[in-house]
């Protein structure tokens, strides 16, 4: 279904008014943001945040260029239905990331499904610029001008991309409402004059998670998903006006580029690596840094220029741990942090109801006491594990009541006898024993392994370690950290490998 352009806001076109003879123009393409304006901050050196975004598009207006921002769309919302409870959190972020958006100078943006979870209304009410399916937006760049085309269609991309050229389009941007997979067939169809096409949504909530570029005759660019990087284009431009080749030359930075990001990977899974010496993750964090530092350096670099023709070249931009955040936009998420949790607790004081009692024949929970009644040689261990102190760091960062955080930091988040209210979470903080064992009333009722979940496996674990959350979650690794006597040893045992002090791993 065709979406009708939103009115204009008075959003400025940074980099617009740069003097006409300029030698290029830069664009920055963000999609595929998913709601998200950071990452969580379970994991060390996660990707992502708007302020990291804004900084680097604030960094290139610096250098004389003109600068375009654009955005793919799928950016507002991380889901296309929403729970009643849901609502009050997320259009505040919405909102937060429109305003985000504006004060980065947004251009224009096309829109997705996850643009419009709460309807057309409440999305055009934002005020932000967009171009509709079907439509062309021309942006002028210096010299030349800047075709930017939506779609939701490889048909549509193909009409709309040559009207883009008839109206005196010089490089034209398609942005397609679909997986990468499904841009690359577009890619290859007959008439098509686009010359990069960005697919603005992965095919899963988990699926968009490495920057992919397909070097076909139309370049096919689909970037890391839920804010974690910008897709960077630079434009140089000839004497005469003229179709754009992709520039060559680049294949040894992208090489370094990949060798630095493989290097980091693996200092991210030692730094990760539960029980770490404090001083050998400070030194390997110090390594890590300069590696962000040099890869930083090359993708924001300006490529050479070949004076003879119109060339451009596309890269990532991974917004990395470690680098600045424009201030501005950093005080735009403090604000909505700030605001969210009060919401939020209000909402479930005034509107919020008891999750439901479980089925006829199915256990309850009855928190951690019962369980220790029994198994009081167990609770020392879990006491120093940071499933004990699951709920004191949403505390720390003031996050206790954020509905993307909370369900893995309490026991039984909204599951019948469980927790679904933010303001009835009391004895239920922490990732307690029913968190792995499951609900516990049968068993504290008549004792036996056919009524528990004596041995939890990797499977459980997951729903939580998952590949955003803690992407370096090793099942193996992690298992040891909360089992040894009194949890899945004899308490007369002694923990095998490190001492006791080196179960209680650094607190986060």
């Amino acid at each position: 279904m065709r979406k009708e352009p939103a009115p204009q806001a008075s959003t400025p076109e940074a980099g617009t008014s740069a003097p006409t003879q300029s030698s290029g123009a830069i664009l920055f393409v963000s999609a595929d943001t998913r709601g998200y304006l950071g990452p969580c901050g379970c994991s060390e050196n996660m990707r992502g945040g708007i302020g990291r975004a804004a900084f680097q598009v604030s960094e290139a207006r610096k250098g004389g260029l003109p600068v375009l921002y654009v955005d793919g769309g799928n950016s507002l919302f991380g889901e296309t239905t929403l729970k009643p409870g849901q609502v009050p959190q997320e259009e505040l972020k919405a909102r937060a990331l429109a305003d985000a958006m504006r004060l980065m100078g947004l251009a224009v943006r096309a829109t997705g499904p996850l643009d419009d979870t709460r309807g057309a209304a409440f999305r055009q009410g934002l005020g932000l610029p967009e171009v509709g399916d079907g439509a062309v937006k021309l942006l002028p760049a210096g010299s030349r001008q800047v075709g930017i085309v939506s779609a939701e269609t490889g048909t549509q991309l193909v009409t709309a991309s040559a009207q883009a050229r008839s109206q005196g389009a010089d490089f034209v941007v398609g942005l397609l409402d679909a997986p990468l997979e499904e841009a690359q067939k577009a890619a290859e169809l007959p008439g098509l004059a686009v010359d990069v096409l960005v697919a603005t949504r992965s095919a899963t909530e988990l699926s968009g998670e490495q920057n992919r570029l397909v070097k076909s005759a139309v370049p096919v660019v689909a970037p890391q998903s839920k804010g974690r990087s910008l897709v960077r284009v630079d434009l140089s431009y000839a004497p005469r006006p003229g179709r754009f080749s992709l520039q060559k030359g680049q294949a040894d930075m992208e090489r370094e580029v990949a060798a630095l990001e493989q290097r980091a990977v693996l200092l991210d899974k030692d730094i990760n690596q539960p029980g770490i010496d404090p001083k050998l993750k400070a030194l390997k964090q110090a390594k890590r840094d300069e590696l962000v530092a040099r890869k930083q350096a090359l993708v924001s670099a300006p490529p050479a220029a070949a004076s003879d023709v119109n060339g451009f070249t596309v890269r990532f931009v991974p917004l990395e741990a470690g680098l600045p955040s424009l201030p501005d936009a950093q005080a735009l998420v403090a604000r909505y942090d700030a605001e969210v949790g009060k919401l939020n607790l209000a909402w479930a004081k005034e509107h919020g109801q008891d999750c439901p009692a479980p089925a006829k024949g199915q256990s309850s929970f009855v928190g951690n006491a019962p369980c220790k009644s029994c198994h009081e040689e167990a609770f020392p261990l879990w006491e120093k594990s940071k499933h004990h102190h699951a709920w004191e760091t949403l505390v720390d960062l003031g996050k206790q009541h954020h509905l993307n955080c909370v369900g893995c930091h309490v026991t039984g988040w909204e599951q019948p006898s469980g927790v679904c209210r933010l303001d009835k979470v009391e004895g239920r903080e922490d990732v307690g024993c029913e968190s792995c064992h499951g609900p516990g009333s049968a068993h504290v009722d008549e004792p036996s392994s056919d009524n528990i979940v004596a041995s939890p496996g990797e499977a459980l674990c997951v729903t939580c370690h998952n590949a955003e959350n803690s992407p370096h979650f090793d099942f193996a690794t992690y298992l040891p950290r909360i089992l040894g006597p009194g949890h899945g040893e004899p308490v007369s045992a002694k923990p095998s490998g490190s001492p006791a002090d080196a179960q209680k791993p650094a607190k986060p």
